[in-house]
């Protein structure tokens, strides 16, 4: 998969607003070249609630790296929830496990960072996981619009 591949997938999917910082922007310069992935249907970015999925190009200071600082390198973070965390990690999104190589390539991991709150993430998804990410990021897109829609009091737009 590419990142092109997944902007595109996830551009297919009402109600989303997709936020790719460039350099001149008014956004911070680390998020130059990322792409953050939010449920909005009025298409404004959100202040008060976090993208439901983004795709990062680089390793963010202060969290493992996931040896992202190569060409074509990028990694997909997915607030999956609880129950898909725990299924494709064996272990609830409290248990943090400290043998996690986050520079693996196209495998399932716990997020390098926010693992604790149910995020998962892929290195450069392939042919094993390219099915897999999309499946999440469906999932990851269906908890931000009914968390939207609970918090709106409406039942779909």
């Amino acid at each position: 998969m590419t990142i092109d591949e997944i902007i595109d997938f996830v551009a297919g999917l009402d109600g989303v607003l997709i936020l790719s910082p460039t350099a001149g922007t008014e956004w911070p310069e680390i998020s130059w070249g990322d792409s953050f992935f939010y449920y909005s249907p009025e298409g404004v970015v959100p202040t008060k609630t976090q993208p439901f999925a983004t795709v990062v190009t680089k390793d963010y200071p202060g969290e493992p790296s996931s040896d992202l600082n190569h060409p074509n390198s990028f990694r997909v973070n997915i607030a999956a929830g609880k129950a898909a965390f725990t299924e494709w990690t064996g272990h609830t999104p409290r248990q943090q496990p400290t043998d996690v190589d986050y520079r693996v390539t196209d495998t399932v991991l716990p997020h390098p960072t926010y693992s604790s709150a149910g995020w998962l993430a892929v290195v450069n998804p392939g042919a094993r996981t390219e099915t897999t990410t999309r499946e999440l990021l469906h999932t990851a897109y269906d908890r931000a619009r009914s968390r939207y829609e609970r918090h709106s009091g409406s039942e779909s737009h």
